[in-house]
């Protein structure tokens, strides 16, 4: 049997794109598919030298740095879902190098319930894929995002920037540097 999308597209709704009351109701019923990025730089041999961190202020005020990351939409490619967010949080001209068959670093499994694992969102379960992505291009904050900031790895997971992280981020970020071999 071939699945359809419940609504039919529309200028402010994409296809794929469930309005807020719906998405709030599957939200409490399944775990949804994200992915999470992590976005760098680059030197010449494939080192990262740098990771770029978002600064967003949370619903509750407070202010934190965040990874790039969002929801895959019905019918979209993963490779697409991260070209759509590291475009829709860093800028147009961003330039992600999304490999050819991208392949997780890991997985993360977020919680609404604090403690199940390390990564917890309490809007939903989410399962996210998670990716380090090299980005060549001009990056800008964009949407919600108040400023990009460029670390050097270690400057990133060291503790003064862990703790502006919510919800496993940090976690997540620490992966990501133990994975490109510049865990410090």
């Amino acid at each position: 049997m071939t699945e359809t999308a419940e609504f039919p597209p529309s200028p402010e709704r994409p296809s794929g794109w469930l309005p807020p009351e719906e998405i709030a109701r599957v939200r409490g019923l399944m775990p949804l598919v994200y992915v999470d990025a992590v976005p760098v730089r680059v030197d010449d041999s494939g080192d990262v030298v740098a990771v770029g961190l978002l600064l967003r202020v949370t619903r509750e005020g407070v202010m934190s740095r965040a990874l790039v990351s969002g929801r895959v939409m019905y019918h979209e490619r993963v490779r697409d879902a991260l070209v759509r967010h590291i475009e829709k949080d860093l800028g147009p001209v961003a330039l992600p190098q999304i490999p050819a068959s991208p392949q997780p670093f890991t997985v993360a499994e977020y919680f609404p319930t604090p403690g199940v694992t390390s990564y917890h969102d309490p809007r939903q379960h989410a399962v996210s894929l998670a990716y380090v992505v090299p980005v060549l291009g001009d990056c800008r904050p964009q949407q919600d995002a108040i400023d990009l900031a460029w670390l050097t790895p270690e400057e990133a997971c060291g503790e003064q920037v862990q703790v502006e992280m919510t919800g496993g981020q940090g976690v997540l970020l620490r992966q990501a540097m133990a994975h490109v071999g510049r865990l410090p």
